[in-house]
């Protein structure tokens, strides 16, 4: 691996400490090096905050040697006025003479106006280094800004013999398919994405908080699909634990903490007119946890970018038959007694 390319992914690696709390902002990652060694790092800060290259920079205790070095960035420097100041005139007026950067930011507000911007400084700019990787590592503040709508993973456990709930069942919970291990690790992708979405029958029958509880973070925006207000206040996610969107087909005025939208619900484009209220809300990833009937409506749009579905040690013989999503199989792996494959949409 060349040099460049060892210090783009370096910036992947520490840009990932950003996740779950830069959005909408990217979680962009900035190494600085000097005579082949790294003497500044910094990744994205909570929203409103100072972004990577800023970071980055303030780490370098003697800004004296900035002037010789190479600043590394997942994505291009910002160069308008947003929440904080352009970060390409910050690196203009540190005189860095070599800026290194994974991908080109398709922002409209930023485009390669930030790559001209250091261009006309006299910046020596490369552009394109493990831009693969870089894209990956951006894939929901790419795809909002791209196709106009949330990154959007589907999440789901099954039993072994294909089922998502059985035929009956006692009182309003949740009857687990997955182990304790596995339900960890959701919570902990709770704490990764913008929103979580579930529809009117997932509330009825499990009553669930769809809050960050058995990992820490920040409690994601709740959206509710439920065309025809079925739903009483009186449901954990109508609690003030986090913020709840209500997508209906009713016409009803939102309270402070929760939010009702009124789209056309009933139809063959329910997920694109979703997909198009959550992107109005600024929302770039949402993960969608059921149940069978709202996952399968996003399948069938074909609005899905990511499937994480977690096959469970246990049978129900009847009950809810699972999604089938057609894929690429990105990852198998084994989380104790369960399995969980991740599929990619193409």
């Amino acid at each position: 691996m060349a040099n460049h390319e060892i210090y783009i992914q370096r910036c992947i690696e520490i840009g990932k400490k950003g996740l779950g709390t830069t959005r909408p902002n990217p979680m962009v990652g900035a190494v600085i090096v000097l005579n082949n060694k790294i003497i500044g790092e910094g990744y994205t800060s909570i929203y409103g905050g100072n972004h990577a290259e800023v970071n980055a920079i303030h780490s370098v205790k003697n800004k004296a040697l900035l002037k010789n070095a190479t600043l590394y960035v997942t994505l291009e420097p910002c160069s308008h006025f947003g929440k904080t100041p352009p970060c390409s005139e910050l690196i203009i007026k540190h005189s860095i003479p070599n800026v290194v950067i994974g991908c080109t930011d398709d922002n409209e507000l930023v485009a390669g106006k930030g790559i001209k911007r250091l261009k006309e400084a006299g910046t020596n700019v490369i552009v394109g280094i493990l831009e693969r990787e870089c894209k990956e590592h951006h894939k929901r503040f790419f795809t909002f800004h791209n196709k106009k709508r949330p990154y959007i993973i589907l999440k789901w456990a099954e039993t072994n013999d294909g089922f998502i709930a059985p035929e009956t069942k006692d009182g309003q919970k949740p009857v687990w398919i997955s182990n304790t291990y596995s339900r960890q690790l959701v919570h902990k992708w709770r704490t990764e994405e913008q929103a979580i979405l579930v529809g009117t029958n997932t509330v009825i029958q499990d009553n669930p908080s769809l809050t960050v509880r058995e990992w820490t973070g920040i409690n994601p925006i709740r959206v509710v699909l439920d065309g025809n207000l079925k739903l009483s206040q009186d449901f954990n996610v109508f609690d003030n634990a986090s913020k709840t969107i209500v997508i209906t087909d009713k016409e009803v005025t939102s309270t402070k903490s929760n939010v009702f939208e009124e789209v056309v619900f009933y139809g063959s484009s329910l997920a694109h007119e979703v997909c198009n209220s959550l992107f109005e809300h600024q929302i770039n990833s949402v993960i969608i946890e059921g149940g069978s009937k709202t996952l399968q409506t996003f399948i069938d749009e074909n609005l899905w970018d990511e499937a994480r579905v977690f096959k469970g040690n246990t049978s129900f013989k009847k009950g809810t038959k699972a999604p089938i999503v057609n894929g690429k199989l990105v990852s198998e792996q084994n989380i104790a007694t369960d399995i969980l494959k991740i599929y990619k949409n193409d």
